[in-house]
């Protein structure tokens, strides 16, 4: 990204010769981006990331009275556009049907096909879930939507480059995706579709990226993504493999040191790096900030509106009670984590969890 920034700053879209060796870094990161995925180069439009091609998908492609299929547990990024269509002045809204998930997290591909009515233009479904880690019955709830002639978009953000994501074996009409969840720079995603063309613009104002977004590229960072692609191609299973199994280390010293830790979901079908955990009398806002002071980032899967926590959303869905879900966190393992690591997050919650529980705070 560096090298480009210094010595290839052309415009791809130009004609002379800075901007062709500009233009030929864009089109080499798209066929890594691409092969990654299993789709082709021509498949691929960059974008800001995910919530960018989420946004194209939802407002490229619907309009006043059509009817959408989704789940409860979707990321803001699908889930606000959509209700802000469904709320369009004048009675002209989306209509949506929101499937809620299992006590596990995962929405059931029969239940998605069941919601599918006649009128139904777009189903939605992320591939896993950004909290949870839930992996969804992907594969599943694209073949039935191939065999209704129903458009299928997945955000599968979280899951690429931690599970297989595919497009050769789950016919996915549109997937999004973000750079910097697989190692890349933040700013820069990608809309992978093979009928871009049914979708209208987003952003207009020139003829970028086939047409489908306007505006000069973000050259350095889509660089950056296609050798975040190639690193993940060539060292993926690796990476997956080496995340949960510290993942899996951090969730026996859990069990192993605070009786009563519940896991948010189910193994068997989480991400490898993903654990998000409930623990029993604390409020998880006061454990994200106590493990801060000690260098070590959670999150407590919780918005803050007002100064108010409210329970995260996906939490509810699934059945936790408030309380549950404000006592819960999402630990995510990863690049540059060792077990020593681990062990001193297993340490300092089991000092820091019965303070929170006996109300000394942190």
């Amino acid at each position: 990204m560096a090298e480009v920034l210094r010595e290839e700053y052309g415009n791809p879209s130009s004609v002379y010769a800075e901007g062709a060796a500009a233009r030929a870094r864009v089109e080499a990161a798209r066929a890594e981006v691409a092969a990654l995925l299993g789709a082709r180069p021509a498949d691929v439009r960059f974008t800001s990331g995910a919530t960018e091609a989420n946004n194209t998908v939802i407002a490229g492609l619907l309009g006043p009275g059509d009817h959408v299929v989704t789940s409860a547990v979707e990321h803001p990024s699908v889930d606000a556009p959509l209700r802000f269509l469904e709320s369009r002045p004048g009675g002209g809204g989306l209509r949506v049907t929101r499937v809620a998930p299992d006590a596990t997290g995962r929405v059931e591909a029969e239940a998605i096909a069941a919601a599918i009515r006649p009128e139904t233009r777009l189903v939605t479904l992320i591939w896993a879930n950004n909290e949870t880690g839930a992996i969804q019955p992907v594969e599943s709830v694209a073949s039935v939507c191939r065999e209704r002639g129903v458009t299928f978009h997945s955000d599968a953000t979280q899951a690429v480059a931690k599970t297989e994501v595919d497009l050769r074996q789950v016919p996915c009409d549109f997937v999004s995706c973000s750079a910097h969840k697989l190692g890349g720079p933040k700013g820069v995603g990608a809309l992978v579709g093979a009928d871009n063309a049914r979708l209208a613009p987003l952003l207009r104002g020139g003829g970028q990226e086939r047409g489908l977004r306007g505006g000069t590229e973000n050259v350095a960072s889509i660089v950056g993504f296609g050798v975040a692609c190639a690193l993940a191609r060539k060292e993926g299973e690796a990476r997956a493999a080496r995340a949960r199994t510290l993942r899996d280390r951090l969730w026996a010293g859990l069990q192993r040191e605070l009786p009563g830790v519940g896991w948010n979901g189910d193994p068997a079908h989480t991400l490898g790096n993903t654990l998000n955990v409930r623990f029993a009398g604390v409020e998880g806002e006061v454990l994200v900030q106590a493990l801060d002071l000690e260098g070590v980032a959670v999150s407590a899967g919780a918005a803050c509106h007002s100064g108010a926590i409210e329970p995260s959303g996906v939490l509810l869905a699934m059945g936790l009670t408030p309380q549950e879900a404000r006592g819960s966190l999402r630990f995510s393992t990863g690049a540059g984590l060792s077990e020593a690591d681990i062990d001193r997050v297993i340490t300092l919650l089991r000092t820091l969890v019965p303070r929170v529980q006996a109300g000394e705070g942190a």
